[in-house]
């Protein structure tokens, strides 16, 4: 048993280390591109109607390393902006689907066939989600907060329009963080999932059951309600595809996962109408199946295995550089936890003894 446990956590450290350094790579990227790229600079490219609108908008979201607390209101805001449903709804599936991070790491933990199909896959199904989402009939829509994002939302609801900072350097450094504390508890839940999978289930156990049509409707429903963020959700795929998951199923969690939260689905629905809620949701699981399908076909045409090329780029870094990146990636991700933790039992104390405010 302490033998089990300690294999458990030596797997779970050696994962960390693994992505640590392309995650802090990945997250600069995304800072450059969120510093770039502003929403009224997106509200501009995004204007329009038709096929070529809704293709803009999957293409300009994608690279953007938002989870859905982010993507969902800068869609509404492109939206009420004057971006089609069609476009909006691109927007919403192909940003937190996909992101600079993501790519980066799936790549690291899969190798290129994945990396490719996920960001072929994730564009594909926010064009085919988008140009359905805008044959449906418009609804009156409703006044929506930010407050629909509440469920596992902790980060920033505006990629771009941040306060007004001295220099370029430190307004990167600025999105970093936010995209770190966004992201930051899904990925330690990730990276033990991920060595506990790697402990657990040896290496092709799951061939047997983990491909085919049903094992992909079961993935997709899996993540259907839960919040699972495309950067945290890439360990987990990793650790399934080793386990003998088919890379079209391994896909279909990663693209249906992340972009059907309950969050997005609610908020949709208050803004666009159950209507198009149902459709968006129906279309995107629809989309993600054909997307497995598909690789999964080429796979067996092509007789490639992706599973072979899981964890290619580990042995670029040296071992302190990943050590060192592990240990400031840890540190960025718990420190803003603990300052959170700090000021949560400032609050239950002052209300302890009476309501009174104790400075934080």
């Amino acid at each position: 048993m302490i033998a089990t446990a300690i294999e458990a956590g030596t797997n779970i450290l050696d994962v960390t280390a693994t992505v640590a350094p392309w995650l802090l790579i990945g997250l600069a990227l995304g800072a450059v591109v969120q510093v770039l790229i502003p929403t009224h600079r997106l509200r501009q490219w995004l204007g329009g109607s038709g096929v070529a609108s809704v293709a803009r908008a999957a293409v300009i979201g994608a690279p953007l390393p938002l989870c859905s607390c982010g993507a969902i209101p800068t869609a509404l805001s492109l939206h009420r902006g004057g971006a089609s449903r069609g476009a909006s709804t691109a927007f919403l599936v192909g940003t937190p689907g996909i992101g600079i991070d993501s790519v980066v790491l799936t790549w690291v933990l899969m190798g290129p066939f994945m990396a490719v199909s996920r960001v072929v896959g994730a564009v594909a199904t926010a064009i085919a989600t988008g140009l359905a989402v805008g044959r449906v009939p418009p609804a009156v829509p409703a006044t929506v907060g930010e407050a629909g994002c509440a469920s596992g939302c902790t980060g920033s609801t505006d990629h771009a329009e941040y306060a007004p900072d001295p220099g370029p350097v430190r307004h990167m450094g600025r999105v970093m963080l936010r995209l770190i504390d966004d992201i930051g508890t899904w990925l330690i839940i990730g990276l033990i999932l991920a060595g506990l999978m790697i402990t657990f289930v040896p290496p092709g156990s799951l061939a047997a059951w983990g491909s085919g049509l049903l094992a992909m409707v079961v993935l997709a429903l899996v993540g259907i309600p839960l919040y699972v963020c495309a950067t945290a959700a890439t360990p987990v795929a990793a650790a399934m595809l080793i386990a003998g998951v088919s890379p079209g199923a391994v896909l279909v969690f990663l693209i249906a996962g992340p972009v059907t939260s309950l969050a997005t689905l609610l908020v949709l629905r208050r803004e666009l109408g159950t209507p198009a809620a149902g459709v968006y949701l129906g279309s995107t699981v629809v989309a993600a199946l054909m997307v497995g399908l598909v690789v999964d076909g080429v796979v067996a045409l092509g007789g490639l295995e992706p599973a072979a090329m899981a964890g290619a780029a580990r042995e670029i870094w040296p071992e302190w550089v990943e050590r060192a990146a592990a240990g400031v990636m840890l540190t960025l991700i718990i420190v803003p936890a603990r300052r959170a933790v700090r000021r949560a039992g400032h609050w239950a104390w002052s209300v302890a003894r009476g309501g009174r405010r104790v400075r934080t």
